[in-house]
């Protein structure tokens, strides 16, 4: 399992430890007992315990994401097979920002 002071990957997010949410930032609802982190095109999300942590977005962003954590967690992805190693995290504010490319009709999310 990883660990990490102020920055961190897993798989196609960074995450970055932050001082403040930003004004406007949005509650988003858990999937059961999970909220989920980045949608994987596969559908193997990556995501945290519900009771750990609370996502948050501004409206309209489709690539930055707000993590509030309470509680010492562990990130992880959700798949059977080539998964990328779980993160632990520790309480604080955190930035996830997804990876994006490039492609004629403007940028999209990168595939994981």
């Amino acid at each position: 399992m990883k660990t990490f002071k102020t920055q961190a990957a897993q798989g196609d997010f960074l995450i970055t430890r932050i001082e403040t949410l930003p004004p406007g930032a949005e509650p988003v609802a858990s999937e059961g007992d999970a909220t989920v982190i980045a949608h994987s095109e596969t559908g193997h999300h990556h995501i945290i315990d519900a009771g750990a942590a609370t996502l948050y977005r501004l409206p309209d962003s489709l690539y930055e994401a707000f993590l509030v954590v309470d509680r010492p967690a562990v990130i992880e992805h959700r798949r059977g097979w080539d998964t990328h190693e779980a993160l632990k995290i520790e309480p604080s504010l955190y930035r996830i920002n997804r990876q994006r490319e490039y492609v004629a009709e403007g940028y999209r999310m990168a595939a994981d």
